[in-house]
């Protein structure tokens, strides 16, 4: 699989949800449903577990995508990801490598590259 790195730094070709999606696992639709479910205190169902990446113009993206602040900011300024943005990083992208350090990690290394 590419690697396919989100507006917000996150490796879509490692996360689950795109993992189980691109390869029909319905094992493991099930089994992230019930992690994430448990981990973000949240009713996440096998269905919801259907992502090809929130980059995606097509197809599925997971339910969280289609409110993210992140997604939409970087959408709406026309971003490859949020290192191309003058003003990365911000209070979005904070909040989220709380829980997500490596995608702040991944984001740094694309900006000292631009």
């Amino acid at each position: 699989m590419d690697s396919k790195i989100a507006y917000c730094g996150i490796d879509c070709s490692a996360c689950e949800a795109y993992i189980a999606t691109q390869e029909d696992d319905a094992e493991l639709r099930r089994k992230v449903a019930a992690a994430w479910s448990k981990e973000f205190r949240s009713e996440i169902s096998p269905a919801d577990i259907n992502c090809n990446g929130c980059k995606s113009e097509e197809g599925p993206i997971f339910l969280y995508s289609a409110v993210c602040e992140i997604r939409r900011c970087a959408r709406q300024l026309g971003l490859e990801n949020c290192a191309h943005c003058p003003e990365y990083s911000c209070m979005r992208t904070e909040e989220l490598y709380q829980i997500a350090p490596e995608a702040q990690l991944r984001l740094d290394e694309i900006k000292k590259q631009l």
